[in-house]
């Protein structure tokens, strides 16, 4: 038996073949979130444990079985690794008074932790963005966040991926379709499994999100949010479709569509593909105009959504996407003890005049370190011996075309690089 220690179960590492592919999402992925407008914020990891259970929710999943909470040892106080960002960025907004100055467009990234039983598309650590809109309470909003989801997929080239959006309304909606829900299931209730009968006093909302086959055809036929909305609600759910459809952003209404998360109101939605099997949900959001008063803010509207990170990769994966490696522009080769000397000097000198160079380290034969510049990628090799030494000249190879090596000082080998890298992008 092995004694190696190894990574945690459903905690991956990233290794650098595939860690290009990441690179590349969250520069896209920053360069979206920056043209409208969304700035960036970073919140702790660990959070105290009250934050999750009075923003998510006591009877959630989530809180009931996922979250990673243990007591810290220096005061006996309860901590949770974060199982979502939302409530984190409520949470600092708050402390830090950010809505003071008016409305905040914010994102975070980073890693989230749930205790689940690893599968492909869902991992007891993943990665996600979060946007999050506080302060604004009318639909444009709402819209506008699912056209930029819809925009951002386009840039990916992310193709069947679909929309579902509905509405759970406002609080006095709600509590009226709670009560038809509670008399619904209670004259089936023999035909609930443990997880919905449990639920059906505290929160029977949730059990309309059963993925439970036999429950199916029960939650189908049960009481329709929609049918108990007010005007309010009406008219706000109204105002995004409106604005999704001048928009030309297709969409289904899911009456079922209600989230894992208890501070839930007015729109939510979901984008889905068939691509990931059973973990088809990649982004999903809505509204949560009670969250900011509930975690002890002054009331103020605000929406939001998260992506997972790890399932829109392998939609990109599955989707046979090419993205481009990022190569060196130059790998410095070295022989001779006056080479030697100067070619981390050089090597600085290039990357000063902006160059990407990877300076050979370990020694070796001209012929040996040539093989590994070919294989490190790079477009250049530049050559340091020690005629090249004694004359403060390098020799310049291509290697991804055709060319001869040339002679040449450093700021002009710097220059013609720079310009031949240039024109083929």
């Amino acid at each position: 038996m092995s004694n190696t220690i190894q990574a945690i179960r459903g905690m991956n590492d990233i290794l650098p073949d595939q860690a290009h592919l990441w690179e590349f999402f969250e520069e896209t992925v920053r360069d979206w979130l920056h043209s409208y407008g969304y700035r960036n914020i970073r919140m702790p990891i660990v959070e105290q444990t009250a934050l999750f259970k009075r923003a998510i929710g006591e009877v959630t999943d989530i809180v009931e079985k996922e979250m990673y909470t243990f007591i810290d040892a220096l005061n006996g106080e309860s901590l949770t690794l974060r199982p979502e960002g939302t409530a984190a960025c409520v949470r600092a907004v708050i402390q830090h008074n950010l809505l003071y100055n008016g409305p905040q467009r914010l994102f975070y990234s980073g890693p989230m932790f749930r205790h689940e039983r690893p599968q492909k598309g869902r991992y007891r650590q993943f990665h996600q963005v979060g946007v999050e809109s506080l302060g604004y309470s009318g639909p444009d909003i709402d819209a506008e966040q699912i056209i930029m989801c819809a925009r951002l997929w386009k840039k990916l080239g992310l193709q069947d991926v679909s929309l579902q959006i509905n509405t759970l309304g406002s609080a006095g909606s709600r509590a009226l379709h709670r009560t038809k829900l509670i008399q619904y299931f209670t004259a089936h209730e023999n035909l609930l499994d443990e997880d919905a009968r449990r639920r059906l006093h505290s929160n029977p909302l949730r059990i309309l999100d059963s993925k439970n086959p036999a429950m199916q055809a029960l939650i189908d036929a049960a009481p329709k949010l929609l049918d108990e909305l007010d005007e309010a609600s009406l008219k706000h759910f109204e105002g995004v479709q409106v604005l999704l459809r001048s928009a030309d952003v297709p969409y289904e209404i899911n009456t079922r569509l209600v989230r894992g998360l208890d501070y839930y109101n007015y729109t939510v939605f979901e984008w889905v593909t068939t691509r990931l099997g059973a973990q088809g949900t990649v982004c999903a959001g809505g509204r949560y105009d009670g969250l900011i008063e509930q975690i002890g803010g002054k009331p103020a509207p605000a929406c939001g959504f998260a992506m997972g990170v790890e399932r829109l990769l392998a939609l990109m994966e599955e989707s046979a996407l090419s993205v481009p490696l990022k190569v060196p522009d130059a790998y410095l080769i070295h022989q001779g003890e006056a080479a030697d000397k100067i070619a981390l000097q050089v090597s600085e000198q290039l990357r000063d005049a902006g160059l990407h160079v990877v300076l050979h380290c370990g020694g070796g034969s001209f012929k040996s370190q040539m093989k590994k510049a070919d294989a490190n990628g790079a477009h250049y090799a530049i050559i340091i011996g020690d005629d090249e030494a004694s004359a403060s000249e390098l020799s310049v190879k291509p290697l991804r075309e055709l060319g001869e090596q040339a002679r040449m000082g450093v700021s002009e080998a710097a220059d013609m690089i720079k310009s031949k890298i240039d024109a083929k992008r």
